[in-house]
């Protein structure tokens, strides 16, 4: 029995998205930019992705879209396409929970002269919106406030952060990658100018993002070249990926009614059956949440005795993939970043856990894992207790 609850890291490809990737491998190959037949009629699919990635957005029009290679590179071409519309260096604002992809070209920033705060959270990960207020200056530019906690599960306030960027007339960004496809998106009725997406987060194929932008808000692109793409991101587009990613979208808009509740009743399920385990303590904010994600830090964590990377390890010995919050880096287990942000003590940061639900996900599965995890917690706990002894 094989169950995978690591969605927030990549999810499985859908049939129909693999069926529109295919019928361009195979019919429609031709080159977007080029003007005869074949380039046309590749023209077509790509914009017809653009309307479905728009649509899963609410976006005012298919144009505000911006096609990427993911997240990751959406999220860089706001942070360095902001900052290179400076002359000289300004000051942005972060969370202190931001995904790597932020948190890395701010540093970057930081190096060059710009003046980076980054916004503490509470003990649950939230962001205090009145924190937000008091650190925008007269030269803030940005401010980027993940949407949906990938590591934790919490779900900022955006609306009101938005609000009060756009009250001191600062742009906002959000890295909505996790949250996209999971929970309802309006950017009509959501003041955001720049808002982060991915396709492999949401049943398409990875190698494909997209980077909503506001119309009249203005970046410089990180890449010269043809010009493709509004000329914001030249190079040709990864046609059968985007097609992917497009059919990808209209279909968790239409299945985000039903799906979202279901989701929802399996977490707190889990939730539920782990809520007694000694030592296992939950993370994140548990009513401002993820509607898939479920995760946990150890209590009794020392270190990689008890580390979150051995219960990856445990529970995929018994066919359950699950993740760790912690980082492996030159073979030296650190502690979460995110944990740490919130207040946890480093050994409570070595052992962050994450289980994360999806379309196959069923009550079986669920009950099935909260089994297996008990009995290994139950055995590395008593195993460690020996050892200590």
């Amino acid at each position: 029995m094989q169950i995978y609850l690591d969605y927030s890291a990549t999810t499985p490809t859908r049939q129909e998205a693999i069926a529109a990737m295919q019928a361009v491998l195979t019919q429609q190959w031709g080159n977007p930019s080029s003007l005869h037949e074949w380039g046309q009629r590749a023209a077509m699919i790509l914009e017809q992705a653009r309307v479905q990635v728009a649509s899963l957005i609410n976006a005012p029009n298919s144009d505000t879209i911006v096609f990427t290679s993911g997240g990751t590179e959406a999220n860089n071409l706001v942070i360095m396409g902001v900052a290179r519309l400076s002359l000289v260096p300004q000051h942005i604002i972060i969370s202190s929970v931001e995904h790597s992809a932020i948190t890395e070209p701010a540093n970057l920033l930081e190096k060059w002269g710009w003046e980076v705060t980054r916004l503490g959270v509470d003990s649950k990960g939230r962001v205090n919106p009145q924190d937000l207020k008091a650190a925008l200056q007269h030269n803030t530019v940005l401010v980027s406030v993940i949407y949906g906690q990938s590591e934790i599960g919490t779900v900022q306030p955006i609306a009101e952060l938005c609000q009060i960027a756009r009250q001191h007339g600062a742009l906002f960004h959000t890295d909505a990658v996790q949250a996209a496809g999971r929970l309802p998106i309006d950017v009509q009725q959501l003041p955001v100018d720049l808002l982060s997406l991915s396709s492999h987060k949401l049943y398409g194929t990875q190698g494909a993002g997209a980077l909503y932008i506001r119309p009249g808000v203005e970046l410089i692109p990180l890449l010269g070249g043809g010009g493709q793409e509004r000329g914001l991101r030249s190079g040709t587009q990864a046609l059968p990926a985007i097609a992917g990613f497009g059919v990808a979208a209209e279909l968790a808009a239409k299945e985000l009614a039903t799906e979202t509740p279901r989701l929802i009743k399996l977490r707190d399920r889990l939730f539920s059956l782990l809520a007694d385990v000694p030592g296992l303590i939950p993370t994140g904010d548990l009513e401002h949440r993820l509607p898939h994600h479920v995760s946990f830090c150890l209590e009794s964590a020392d270190g990689e005795k008890l580390s979150g990377k051995t219960i990856v390890r445990q529970l995929n010995l018994a066919g359950i993939g699950i993740s760790a919050g912690s980082a492996c880096h030159s073979g030296k287990l650190s502690p979460s970043p995110i944990l740490l942000a919130m207040g946890y003590h480093q050994n409570a940061a070595f052992g962050g856990i994450r289980l994360t639900l999806g379309r196959d996900t069923t009550a079986a599965d669920i009950d099935w894992t909260a089994m297996v995890l008990k009995q290994v917690l139950q055995r590395l706990n008593l195993n460690l207790s020996l050892v200590q002894r």
